[in-house]
């Protein structure tokens, strides 16, 4: 039988461990888990969707007559798991800043009940976004097939529920629920962006949507498109400027065919189609159709006009 030397690991482990927390200045208190769990969040999400949609995302044998029951008792257990997990983060982010926290579990109860009384809302911005995929893609026999089976719908639950933890002041949960469907769909909402009703992703693997990203209703994109940002302004240390806003802003009924590369703060006008695989770092107007031969030639105007 082999042996291993597992006290080495452990001690070297150990030492790497400290050696990182002394480096980030880490809390070096043993009283439990210092910041959330991702384990924890995907079950508390996996209630939520059931609690949505009982029907269709919760338990396989529940009857229309105990709906009610079952998302009370959901509910109530997924609230307790997520009031948790706040208080973890509030710690967290507490501690990183130096802050002490007198009010920790008065804000931590007040943020879990706004996120509660905000689930209905949700739920209707949901519909929205199921029925335009419904309505959008030929292929659907159902809503309750774009419900169960499209990974944009899935990718929107998520970034629904994050969004909101995100606008309550807890960007660390808000991030790790949209990692979460990041990592099953291929499609990355930074739960920052904004995005209005009736939105659908069709297809969806390798959508990027960015923190500041601004996308109005009724907007449809397809696989692979980005809506990033153009460059990274640095202070004078040479460190990132962040929270300044540097995605698109994408108005009402706007489609995005796949391939499409938006970068900066640029504005797609109401209306505007942008082609496959177009590159566009410039504002459209409403009602225009940018192509990849129109883009080409834009490009060669500038090119031109520059060598003049």
């Amino acid at each position: 039988m082999a042996n291993f030397d597992i006290h080495q690991i452990v001690h070297s482990l150990h030492e790497a461990r400290v050696g990182w927390r002394v480096a980030q200045r880490r809390n070096n208190d043993s009283n439990g888990r210092e910041f959330p769990s991702r384990d924890a969040l995907d079950g508390i999400v996996t209630t939520l969707k059931g609690v949505l949609f009982p029907m269709r995302l919760g338990p396989p044998d529940l009857r229309q007559e105990s709906e009610n029951y079952h998302v009370a008792h959901a509910l109530d257990a997924a609230l307790h798991g997520l009031l948790e997990q706040v208080r973890l983060e509030l710690k967290y982010s507490a501690g990183l800043a130096g802050r002490a926290t007198p009010t920790l579990e008065e804000d931590a109860v007040s943020i879990t009940r706004a996120f509660g009384a905000s689930l209905p809302q949700i739920r209707s911005q949901l519909d929205t976004d199921v029925l335009a995929a419904y309505q959008g893609d030929p292929a659907a026999r159902s809503v309750d097939e774009v419900l169960l089976c499209y990974p944009g719908t899935l990718a929107m639950i998520h970034y629904r529920l994050a969004h909101r933890l995100y606008q309550l002041g807890l960007p660390l949960l808000a991030r790790i629920i949209a990692e979460l469907a990041h990592g099953a769909t291929g499609i990355d909402i930074h739960p920052g962006a904004q995005i209005g009703t009736g939105f659908f992703i069709d297809h969806g693997t390798g959508v990027v949507i960015g923190e500041t990203a601004i996308i109005g209703n009724n907007v449809r994109i397809y696989q692979a498109v980005t809506l990033g940002a153009k460059r990274f302004p640095t202070d004078a240390e040479g460190k990132l400027e962040k929270g300044r806003a540097r995605h698109p802003i994408v108005e009402d009924d706007v489609v995005i065919y796949a391939g499409a590369t938006i970068l900066g703060r640029i504005r797609l006008g109401r209306g505007a189609i942008i082609g496959g695989n177009v590159w566009l770092t410039h504002d459209v107007p409403a009602g225009a159709n940018i192509s990849q031969a129109a883009s080409r030639e834009d490009a060669l105007s500038v090119a031109n006009s520059a060598a003049a």
